[in-house]
């Protein structure tokens, strides 16, 4: 079915159309999610996200391809829902939010290490590539980049988007790339 006809069938409330569109995009919109608000929050805001497409749908103006439509949606509801949990830090216990740091238990006082990384003792770049410990760091890393970049990265990386693509998705302009 072509995008048009895919279109068409999802404002009429065909069933069908809905079940191919949740195959095709829920997996796109989970790496968008995840990249903006990390994998703990990433299914709350798919499902947020597949309500406010349902509702948006009559207004959908075809302007731009359905699947960069429904993965701005997503964007957007996750970023919303991260201002809501920024919101809910600022009220909490200011005291618990001043001890909250990434680097406290890896740098002395005086900004040397506290606990230095141990050398990686692998054989060849396939053994360290195949490694879990590997993959689990790099997750940990793309995690602790800021939304936009982490968003950027997952959009392009995983879901092989273009950059224009990716720039409608978040709203954002390529020299912020």
């Amino acid at each position: 079915m072509d995008g048009q006809e895919l279109i068409t069938k999802l404002i009429a409330g065909d069933e069908a159309a809905f079940r191919e569109t949740v195959r095709a995009f829920n997996s796109p919109m989970t790496y968008v999610a995840r990249a903006i608000v990390g994998p703990g929050s990433a299914a709350d805001v798919v499902q947020d996200a597949w309500i406010n497409v349902i509702k948006s749908l009559p207004r959908f103006e075809r302007r731009s391809s359905l699947k960069t439509w429904v993965l701005s949606i997503v964007s957007n509801t996750a970023k919303s829902h991260l201002r809501k949990q920024v919101r809910m830090i600022a009220m909490g216990d200011a005291q618990d939010i001043e001890n909250v740091s990434l680097n406290r238990d890896r740098f002395s006082e005086n900004g040397h290490w506290a606990n230095p990384p141990r050398a990686w003792n692998m054989d060849t770049p396939e053994h360290l590539l195949g490694s879990e410990q590997l993959r689990e760091q790099i997750f940990k890393t793309i995690g602790d980049l800021p939304e936009n970049q982490r968003a950027v990265l997952m959009l392009y990386d995983m879901e092989q988007l273009s950059f224009d693509e990716i720039c409608n998705i978040l709203e954002i302009t390529d020299s912020k790339l």
